[in-house]
């Protein structure tokens, strides 16, 4: 088994690993590892989730090497705040990881993400754990698997991955972080798409069991040619993103791609994926050696599992964004300190008067200075709070302007597509009559009268025979089937007077 718990770690009876996007969750305890139906507060509990891609702000920095190491974090800060273009108002969490051996200088991908992110979708979690003790980005979750050996570290491997709510594309040389970019294809969106493509709103849990049961080799009506055209422009985004990460990281070529989703693997998507794009494509679904009672388990939940046995014996090794961590132990806090501090010196005093007396002085003057800094705190909280009403006023009419400039935007876009539409795609009725007298000249049919309504022509029919009636309508069918949505002859009847035939024939133009 790969837990190897420090010392330091020795409260720690279970692992308590959790999707905070769509509210799973599962807990290694007695070497098994198996959901979990609710949470609960327990500090033998080590409560690990991570943060998903969408929600992540990244970026590649690189620093001197004659920099010392303990500016390197307030460095990094700067950096980040200048490379990414960060709310300088906002106190973003910030981590990063260094690319070893990177050169002259030093190369570091950084990963921030907002509080209030941070807030939306792990707060809830918070009020029931108390704590998170480990938040890491989602694409550093990889990692793992070159640590424990499971991948070979030699060469580029590419992961995708779907979840109901993102779906990103993860690149790894020589068992390090490269690149990672989310794509507008979660499970939720291809859903999504597939309703559009069909015209109607079908039940989501019968199209994520044909999706997990059968996948693109599915023979139901319908599903298998609608998934493929989403999953073509799937792999046309994935294309252009290892295109670029070709071009900008200098990689020849990428060695292996394993591409998974949260519900489950795709059958037939790994094929797909190897015509489409040339590269080796396999599932991503590795054996962990890890009990688990389940078919099938988010990958990532693994994942988790494996980056929180290397915190566990190295915290450095592993990015964690965290804002919730564990409380200290007892003596380790304030109020613990403040506590035993205060029953010592009650002790003391009542041991020896005069020692009381000095503790009780020791006490006045501790609580005079934090009055002094309760003030100092509450008027830089005062002006922090205005400082923030009027970014928000700012926000607000800058948001009305915006408001107003879009349905501007709107009302004249809507103009020029009218107008672009009338110019370019009106359908010149002429063109169209001309082509159509060519063809009954060569068939030797001609018109007697003629009448047409937006894009429906009536044509009547006239010809010594009816073979030549027939002859016309199957050659017009079989050379303008691009043009036309439906032609039609309801009857041909041959006139009794003229010997002629004649028929009304129908031509709808698309």
């Amino acid at each position: 088994m790969f837990l190897k718990k420090s010392s330091s770690q020795s409260t720690i009876k279970n692992i308590v690993t959790l999707n905070a996007y769509g509210g799973k969750y599962y807990q290694f305890k007695d070497n098994t590892f198996q959901p979990l139906k609710k949470l609960a507060y327990n500090t033998s509990n080590f409560i690990t989730s991570y943060i998903s891609n969408k929600d992540l702000i990244t970026t590649t920095v690189y620093i001197s090497r004659s920099i010392p190491e303990e500016d390197i974090p307030d460095i990094i800060d700067i950096k980040a705040y200048e490379e990414l273009g960060l709310d300088q108002a906002k106190d973003y969490l910030i981590s990063y990881t260094e690319t070893p051996e990177s050169g002259e200088e030093r190369e570091f991908h950084i990963f921030a993400v907002e509080p209030e992110t941070l807030d939306n979708n792990f707060l809830p979690i918070k009020e029931e754990t108390k704590y998170i003790d480990l938040l890491t980005p989602a694409p550093l979750l990889y990692k793992a698997l070159y640590k424990k050996e499971i991948l070979d570290d030699n060469g580029t491997q590419c992961f995708v991955y779907f979840t109901k709510f993102d779906a990103f594309v993860t690149l790894y040389h020589n068992g390090e972080f490269l690149y990672s970019k989310s794509i507008d294809f979660s499970l939720e969106v291809i859903y999504n798409k597939y309703c559009e493509l069909i015209g109607e709103q079908i039940e989501e849990k019968e199209f994520y069991n044909v999706l997990e049961q059968e996948g693109l080799k599915t023979t139901r009506e319908g599903y298998q040619e609608n998934l493929m055209k989403i999953f073509g422009e799937v792999f046309i985004t994935i294309n252009d993103i290892i295109i670029y990460a070709k071009r900008a990281f200098e990689l020849e070529r990428i060695d292996q791609m394993f591409i998974g989703t949260a519900s489950g693997p795709i059958i037939g998507l790994d094929d797909y994926s190897q015509n489409y794009l040339g590269l080796q494509s396999a599932e991503f679904n590795f054996n962990y050696q890890i009990e688990c009672e389940e078919w099938y388990t988010d990958q990532l939940q693994y994942l988790m599992l494996l980056n929180t046995f290397d915190y566990l014996e190295d915290e450095s090794s592993i990015v964690n964004l965290t804002r919730y961590p564990r409380p200290p132990s007892f003596v380790n806090r304030a109020s613990g300190q403040f506590i035993i501090s205060t029953f010592a010196a009650i002790t003391v005093g009542l041991a020896w008067p005069l020692t009381y007396l000095i503790g009780s002085y020791i006490n006045d003057a501790s609580i005079y200075a934090l009055n002094l800094q309760n003030d100092k705190v509450s008027k830089e909280a005062q002006k922090y709070k205005k400082v923030l009403a009027e970014k928000k006023a700012v926000i607000t009419e800058l948001d009305d302007k915006i408001a107003k400039l879009s349905a501007t935007y709107q009302a004249k876009t809507k103009t020029l597509t009218s107008i672009y539409d009338k110019k370019v795609n009106y359908r010149l009725k002429s063109g169209i009559f001309h082509t159509m007298a060519e063809e009954l000249y060569k068939y030797g049919v001609h018109v007697e009268h003629m009448r047409s309504d937006n894009d429906t022509v009536w044509l009547s029919l006239v010809s010594s025979e009816d073979r030549k009636l027939t002859e016309l309508i199957k050659y017009i069918s079989d050379n303008h089937f691009q043009e036309i949505d439906q032609i039609d002859i309801e009857l041909i009847e041959k006139d009794p007077e003229s010997n002629y035939y004649k028929g009304m024939l129908k031509v709808d133009l698309k």
